[in-house]
């Protein structure tokens, strides 16, 4: 079977609904969220939130006069655009797996929740910020359809306000659970499983 109908165009078109599905599910699980008691300020959440907003932008924005930004490190072959799109289609499943794990203990601001729980259930048992991992993971095979320098500057932007944003949550689960957390730290990596 040939691929060539498959551009880094069409690619992206499916790419971009991987992307749409997950905000869907982000949008009807943000309805079933506790109750926060306690958040990070403002400032806190602009911190990680401009890296994350530059990150995407220079991932996704279609424009040609970005000088050395727009040289393509990857080519237009089919092969490449399908293995984006499955990477792709792997970070989205991550990161919605992680999402309903953490059922009404989510938000996406750096909360503690009224009767918050610490979840250590399906991909929580193994990595403490899966739902990082599967946005990074999907960034990745995006960013492998672009092809373009800027898209893994962008990864980098993202990669650098997630890790900020996950140390401020686990100074906030440190606070409320303790040595429960201190052990949950231990046996779990940040964004990928411990190596032990």
């Amino acid at each position: 079977m040939t691929w060539n109908f498959l551009t880094a165009n069409t690619a992206w078109v499916w790419a971009g609904r991987m992307w749409l599905v997950l905000l869907a599910v982000w949008i009807v699980a943000w309805l079933s969220m506790k109750k926060a008691k306690k958040r990070e300020t403002w400032g806190q959440r602009m911190e990680h939130g401009v890296l994350v907003i530059a990150g995407f932008y220079l991932l996704c924005r279609y424009q040609t006069d970005w000088g050395w930004l727009n040289e393509r490190i990857l080519p237009d072959v089919p092969m490449v655009c399908l293995a984006g799109l499955a990477v792709t289609a792997l970070g989205m499943a991550v990161a919605i797996w992680a999402r309903l794990s953490l059922g009404s203990n989510w938000s996406g601001m750096v909360t503690l929740k009224t009767d918050h729980e610490l979840v250590r259930t399906g991909l929580y048992r193994w990595i403490r910020h899966p739902i990082y991992t599967g946005i990074l993971v999907g960034m990745v095979g995006s960013a492998m359809i672009r092809g373009y320098i800027r898209g893994w500057i962008g990864i980098g932007l993202v990669l650098l306000a997630f890790y900020l944003k996950a140390r401020r949550e686990e100074s906030f689960l440190r606070e409320e659970f303790g040595a429960g957390f201190d052990e949950h730290f231990t046996q779990t990596g940040m964004f990928l499983p411990k190596l032990t």
